[in-house]
């Protein structure tokens, strides 16, 4: 029996029933979203239903699950938990309860999608052999969950993989499956820069030392980073998120605070913008006669993620055998970022990460053919972000249980 048959098999449970069973959970979990390391509910929803399904369970707000079922590599599949906070807009019948706390991300698919394959493979177990680790990790969005939980010894109680899985639906077209072997993700760091003045009466400018002024110089110096310090052959985002400062409008303040956000794809590159952040932050402060430094702290980093090419090759082979190789495409290197590859990195085995398509395809035609796609598909972290059910998180489950029986072994009893 081939592989592709034993796909064809294991996901012919993809039933009916548990269709349905997974388009609630997944309401549910929109419906309760829960911030980084506050995923509580989440956590224990997670923890239940593995346990329901026979799966062995530990973790923080973080839950591992196992599936020993004899001999044969050990598949770690990865979802993230947690929501961020942005209110949300989508209008759904089944949106957020908690205010100001949406998925805009996604990971409710991406939990949902790893139940539906943690059950599928529960279910077939006279089909393959190995152990699954089903890992639903914690504060993704602030690049800390993953290093948490291997932390917190992942692999000294549950083992050590031989690859690492995992996928995170975007705004595609449903039904496509998205992969780039080799760099993937970029690396983040995330600042926040306090900038000291002196203040007074609006009416009394010369009495103080304007920190707004001071902070929108720095914002419109940083414009050039990329622009004046990166060669044109390699890539960087340096973008100012927030700039806070002041109470009222007659008040000069005596502090401006920046928040921002780093993206590089080099570790070269990565120092010089950095450099460039800090050297820019504390000569606008002197060019302002500020007389105190400037403060400049990291609220948080994520680290490359690089997909092993041969274990996308194989991945990716074998959910294509399934899907259709039609409907594999590389997306090439994305700026967005991702902690799945500590996993990889902390164990030294391969990782393979892939886009999963949520969006209607009709919708993304019409859009695409209009020239409107960047208006009216609504981008992750978006609160109209809001992938459809249909067809999803189906598509979702077939490429995680596909993806996780091309690296498990055959049934013990198989030819």
């Amino acid at each position: 029996m081939t592989a592709h048959d034993t796909a064809r098999q294991v996901l012919a449970g993809l039933d009916t029933g548990l269709t349905a069973d997974l388009e609630a959970l997944y309401q549910d979990l929109h419906a309760h979203p829960e911030l980084s390391f506050e995923e509580h509910r989440t956590a224990a929803e997670v923890a239940r239903r593995a346990r329901d399904l026979g799966y062995e369970g530990v973790g923080r707000t973080g839950v591992v699950a196992r599936l020993v079922n004899g001999q044969g590599s050990t598949v770690l599949l990865r979802a993230d938990l947690d929501a961020l906070p942005v209110t949300e807009r989508t209008g759904l019948p089944y949106a957020s309860t908690n205010e100001g706390v949406m998925h805009a991300c996604g990971h409710d698919v991406h939990v949902t999608c790893l139940f539906g394959a943690m059950a599928l493979l529960a279910g077939a177990r006279d089909r393959w052999s190995g152990t699954v680790l089903a890992v639903f990790q914690p504060a993704e969005e602030l690049g800390q969950g993953a290093q948490a939980i291997v932390d917190d010894g992942l692999y000294a109680r549950c083992g050590t993989p031989d690859v690492v899985l995992g996928q995170h639906v975007m705004s595609i077209p449903a039904g496509t499956i998205a992969c780039h072997p080799g760099l993937a993700f970029a690396a983040t760091d995330a600042l926040e820069v306090r900038m000291f003045g002196r203040g007074a009466h609006a009416s009394m400018p010369e009495a103080s030392i304007d920190p707004v002024v001071m902070a929108a110089s720095t914002v419109m110096r940083m414009q050039t980073v990329v622009s004046r310090e990166i060669a044109s052959a390699d890539r960087a985002v340096v973008t100012v998120g927030a700039l806070q400062a002041g109470t009222k409008d007659n008040i000069i303040p005596d502090e401006a605070r920046l928040q921002l956000n780093i993206r590089t794809y080099t570790p070269q590159v990565r120092r010089t913008v950095l450099g460039a952040v800090e050297r820019i932050v504390r000569g606008e402060a002197v060019a302002a006669g500020a007389q105190r430094d400037p403060e400049i702290s990291t609220l948080h980093t994520f680290p490359l993620m690089v997909n092993d090419e041969e274990a996308c090759a194989r991945t990716m082979a074998a959910i294509g055998d399934v899907v259709g190789h039609d409907r594999l495409t590389d997306p090439g290197a994305s700026s967005g970022s991702e902690d799945v590859g500590v996993f990889g990195t902390s164990a030294n085995v391969p990782v393979c990460y892939w886009l999963l398509g949520g969006v209607d395809p009709d919708v993304y035609a019409k859009a695409e053919a209009a020239g409107t796609r960047s208006r009216d598909i609504p981008q992750n972290h978006s609160p109209f972000f809001a992938p459809v059910m249909r067809p999803t998180l189906t598509n979702g489950v077939t490429a995680l249980t596909t993806a996780a029986l091309a690296w498990l072994g055959p049934a013990s009893h198989s030819a």
